[in-house]
């Protein structure tokens, strides 16, 4: 049973994979609908292509259309496409290009050469790469942009027999392809450990870079934007060294200046009184013999003052 040339507005493009394998890829010319891809995918010389192989490459299908004419570029899936714009290259050298009928300013005068200081970062040592292809869902479309419109209409012209399925040995695939991703996945041994020392090594100077960058450093205090100080580490059991809230005592309220307070002293231990019955005891004898001996001296000085009194006529 022989199947139709075109089939609801697509030019069938048989493609045959093995003597008894074919596939079937629908082609048509592309009409711009969207703005952000009118440059990306310009009208007259993009063919747009459905059921493409899940494994297909730019490569392969660039070689597939080789005969039709010159291939600029393959776009797999409308979502990913970016603007192309033709006339970049033309600018940038407009810019770089110095304007010489302008008149040198102050800006323009040569500059002393800055000292350029060499980055000592650690590298990161990667692990061994293998180049495989990209499996895509199966009935994905595509974008295949070429040099010019007459390539286009060879590309939808009516096939008289299955194309052959360009195969690149550089690019494993089928069952090649699921052993190299097997073997990629499993590097050596010394490849992973030089991976994992180099990745420490990394991680540990931008840590120590963001140390130095950051703006809580030790003994400072740092007061946000609601008035607020921040503790930041460095104190005793986390207490900010260069500043923070406290309530000014008497004497600062009075001079002004703060007192000087000694530190690492050690406090007295303080002892209870009359905790023990010797102490009460002993405190109760005490207290007896310092008020006998102010009531001799009490005495004393009423006798003085008696004699001083006393009345003599002659």
């Amino acid at each position: 049973m022989a199947l139709p040339t075109s089939l609801g507005g697509f030019t069938v493009v048989p493609v045959s994979y093995s003597s008894s394998y074919t596939h079937y890829i629908y082609v048509r010319a592309h009409t711009g609908s969207k703005k952000a891809a009118k440059n990306a995918l310009p009208d007259g010389r993009t063919l747009f292509m459905v059921n493409i192989p899940p494994d297909a490459t730019e490569r392969e299908l660039s070689q597939l259309f080789k005969h039709c004419g010159t291939v600029e570029r393959v776009i797999f899936d409308l979502d990913t496409v970016e603007p192309h714009h033709e006339d970049s290259d033309s600018d940038e050298e407009m810019e770089d290009t110095p304007d010489l009928t302008a008149e040198p300013s102050a800006d323009d005068q040569p500059r002393k050469r800055r000292k350029v200081v060499k980055d000592d970062a650690p590298k990161l040592i990667s692990l061994p790469s293998t180049s495989l292809r990209t499996l895509r869902p199966t009935g994905r479309s595509a974008h295949l942009v070429f040099l010019d419109s007459s390539s286009l209409q060879r590309a939808l012209s009516t096939a008289t027999k299955a194309r052959p399925w360009p195969s690149i040995p550089e690019e494993p695939s089928g069952l090649a392809h699921y052993i190299s991703l097997y073997d990629s996945l499993r590097p050596p041994l010394d490849a992973v450990r030089e991976h994992a020392d180099s990745s420490i090594l990394v991680y540990e100077h931008e840590l120590q870079k963001t140390k130095q960058k950051s703006k809580y450093r030790k003994g400072e205090a740092i007061v946000d934007d609601d008035g607020f100080t921040l503790v930041t580490r460095g104190g005793a059991y986390g207490k900010t060294l260069g500043g923070g809230v406290g309530v000014a005592s008497k004497q600062f309220q009075r001079s002004g200046q703060t007192s000087k307070r000694i530190r690492n002293t050690k406090k007295e231990a303080k002892e209870k009184k009359d905790f023990y019955a010797f102490q009460k005891a002993e405190k109760q004898r005490s207290d007896l013999m310092k008020l006998k001996k102010r009531w001799d001296e009490d005495r004393v000085k009423v006798e003085a003052l008696k004699a001083s009194r006393r009345f003599k006529p002659y």
